[in-house]
């Protein structure tokens, strides 16, 4: 074998995973201080407030957070637990944590201490974390606070045990430096702007929630043949790497049975999943081999995404000890399926009615009508922003790659809605519900109902049924960001509806649901251009949307402009959830990110080149033209030798080729980074990543040619097919 063989051996060793707990009844939440444990550690004024505070967003009183951080922190000690940290969410898309230790010495002895103080605040540096100017380097000074609303949790690792107290991240003049704090004001005014609309139907409704479930694809590959993969190491994909000859195409893999060994390690990280009261509950194959996918139940939106960071963490931290790393990249490998985040989202009143659920008779039911076609509005209005808020470096290898929607920003509803919207503007009458042709009927097998919709894999925003689904989201990406643009676009989007159908009925005297109709009828004939039915990989499509006007931003950077536009900047401004600062902050970050996770691929591409991909294909040069050499001094004849002079001059070509066009794009590289604004290099980078495809061209040959056993880099068949 050309790597090692130990080392690989126990990697694929299968661990049997142990569970000390007899049901997942008594195992769910078990780490999580939940309603129980709140009931059981605090006294019932402290409980009451708490509860308050986490339903109606109430704020807690310094004295009242004293007693519940004494409540938390016997909980906690009770479980092991020796230190706590703020857990929050910085502008660097993953978690972050400072741990403190419950013990502080005094006259010689450990002292337990956890004040409500340092439940409530603590003080991160600011200036260390992506703040897109707000922060200077010489200014330290940024806050982490509570967030009540998403309960806090005891992380286990190996070693020890933490308690984790989930909070916002905000600088010293309280600019927000996180995905949560402006999530976190998203969901209200959305809950705000949801409950005065239902208004119009329901008397009973007080609050209005957004519920959200999320769809997590991940590769798994050996840890071993991993680390042997500098651009799986430092990058999370392959920038290099020749077609294995059996890949996605038998379709084989999709559904399929799970291995036992990623079976093990599946149960493994739900086991710890369900500990930290994360509802998972489905577990499959994903189309390409080596690919999986996990979905929870649906929970409210904070903590939905909450639950959806901690869980990768979870992924990641248990694949290591069943020899995997877990790999969260859109784009991971070239030429087979890439893995996505699916955001199903919906809106939910206090009285358990799904505002987006349309009923047997959709075009009837006026409140479904509201929501549906403002949902509609919203996307439409926002689109760009949208785009801007899933752009990353590595989403633009994935969207539009025939297997993920497009960067066109459009909207699937399905056949049947699409005939109640026209029958909505055409003012036909509602049918009497449902048919026969809402069934499929198969002698011996019960019926099975036929949904209102299709599926659409090829739509960023498709309705199935009675949510939304945004699939454009990449499966790095953290789920706060689009969702908050959702949020805050459907808010203001529903503020507007409200003064449009108040307007008709003060002005003109109109009854209720006429205004309704009327502004609905006039939105749609707006909005309507961004529904398309057809399949958004096809080249039509291409041709459609630029006729009907809808943006094709192919790259991040030329996306990004979105969130400065002035559009955004007023419709954020007028939610107070950004000031213009901190929309320019989030842009230079998103910028800076895009330009350094190429730069990083460039670097890497260079290295490979030089490192591995040179050396091995100059070594079977050497081999190949000696083997010339000693067949022209036998005296074989031209035509007998051939095969070997044309092996030789194919990796003579791309050894050259490759070597020029490294070089070249590395020269690239020096130029952009020279460039005067972010803006600049930015752009620069996208046509500098432009070049890595045609490098890998030449890199991807010499695979297929050198010799296996001078190939130092372990090849697609033997780090896809998990055995």
């Amino acid at each position: 074998m050309r790597f090692k063989a130990l080392e690989i051996a126990l990697s694929r060793k299968s661990i049997k995973v142990k569970n000390e707990f007899s049901s997942v009844q008594e195992m769910y939440a078990c780490n999580v201080f939940n309603d129980d444990s709140m009931q059981t550690y605090l006294d019932k004024d402290t409980y009451k407030s708490l509860k308050a505070a986490i339903k109606d967003g109430t704020k807690i009183s310094r004295s009242m957070a004293s007693q519940i951080a004494l409540g938390m922190k016997t909980w906690a000690m009770e479980r092991g637990v020796t230190h706590y940290t703020h857990w929050f969410q910085p502008l660097t898309g993953t978690t972050a944590e400072k741990h403190d230790s419950f013990f502080e010495p005094q006259d010689g002895r450990a002292v337990v201490k956890f004040s409500g103080d340092a439940l409530v605040q603590q003080e991160p540096d600011a200036s260390s974390l992506p703040s897109g100017g707000l922060r200077n380097t010489f200014e330290a000074r940024g806050y982490t606070a509570w967030d009540p609303s998403s309960p806090a949790f005891i992380y286990e690792n190996t070693s020890g045990k933490t308690l984790c107290i989930p909070t916002v991240f905000v600088s010293y003049t309280g600019q927000a430096l996180d995905y949560k704090a402006p999530l976190l004001k998203s969901i209200q005014l959305l809950d705000k702007a949801s409950t005065d609309v239902c208004k119009y139907f329901y008397s009973d409704v007080k609050k209005v929630n957004a519920s959200l479930g999320i769809e997590q694809e991940y590769f798994l590959v050996d840890k071993a043949l991993f680390n042997q993969r500098p651009d799986l190491v430092m990058c999370g994909r392959t920038l290099f790497g020749y077609a294995a000859a059996k890949n996605q195409q038998m379709d084989d893999h999709y559904f399929g049975s799970i291995p036992d060994r990623v079976f093990n390690y599946m149960v493994d990280y739900e086991n710890e999943a369900l500990k930290l009261g994360i509802p998972v509950r489905t577990r499959h194959n994903e189309v390409a081999p080596g690919q999986y996918e996990c979905a929870p139940q649906y929970e409210d939106i904070n903590l939905a995404v909450d639950h959806n960071q901690l869980l990768m963490d979870l992924m990641d931290e248990v694949a290591n000890r069943h020899g995997f790393k877990a790999l969260f990249h859109e784009k991971p490998f070239a030429g087979i399926n890439g893995s996505g985040k699916h955001n199903n989202w919906s809106l939910i009143t206090n009285t358990g009615i799904n505002l987006l659920s349309p009923g047997n008779n959709p075009l009837s039911n006026l409140s479904f009508l509201t929501f549906f076609v403002n949902t509609i509005k919203a996307f439409h209005d926002n689109a760009d922003l949208i785009r801007a808020s899933i752009a990353s470096a590595s989403n633009d290898h994935r969207l539009g790659a025939n297997e993920a929607p497009p960067a066109i920003m459009s909207i699937f509803i399905g056949s049947t809605l699409t005939k109640v919207l026209d029958d909505l503007e055409n003012n036909v009458k509602a049918s009497k519900g449902k048919t026969e042709e809402d069934t499929i009927n198969i002698a011996q097998i019960p019926e099975i109902l036929r949904d209102n919709t299709d599926r659409n894999r090829t739509s960023p925003f498709a309705f199935t049924g009675n949510k939304f689904e945004l699939r454009a989201v990449g499966s790095s990406k953290s789920s706060a960001s689009p969702m908050m643009v959702l949020n805050a676009a459907m808010a203001y989007q529903l503020q507007q509806f409200k003064k449009d159908v108040d307007a008709l009925i003060q002005d003109k005297n109109n009854k209720k649901n006429d205004a309704i109709l009327t502004v609905l009828k006039s939105y749609l004939k707006d909005s309507k251009k961004v529904l398309f039915e057809g399949n958004g990989y096809g080249e039509e499509w291409v041709k459609e949307a630029a006729k009907r006007g809808l943006a094709n931003l192919r790259d991040t950077p030329s996306s990004l402009g979105a969130y400065v536009n002035k559009r955004t900047v007023q419709m954020m401004g007028d939610l107070g959830i950004f000031s213009m600062e901190e929309l320019t902050a989030r842009h230079h970050i998103e910028l800076e990110d895009y330009m350094k996770k190429v730069q990083i691929e460039g670097r890497v591409i260079d290295e490979m080149t030089y490192t591995h991909v040179l050396p091995a294909s100059l070594q079977y040069q050497k081999m190949v033209a000696e083997n010339v050499v000693a067949l022209q001094n036998s005296g074989l004849s031209k035509k007998q030798i051939d095969a070997s002079l044309s092996v030789l001059e194919e990796v003579t070509e791309h050894i050259n080729a490759l070597k020029t066009k490294v070089d070249r794009m590395v020269e690239n590289r020096k130029k952009a980074n020279a460039l005067s604004s972010l803006e600049k290099q930015a752009s620069a980078y996208s046509k500098v990543n432009g070049e890595f495809e045609d490098i890998r061209y030449h890199a991807d040959k010499l695979e297929r040619l050198v010799d296996d056993s001078l190939w130092t880099i372990p090849k697609y068949r033997e780090l896809l097919h998990i055995k």
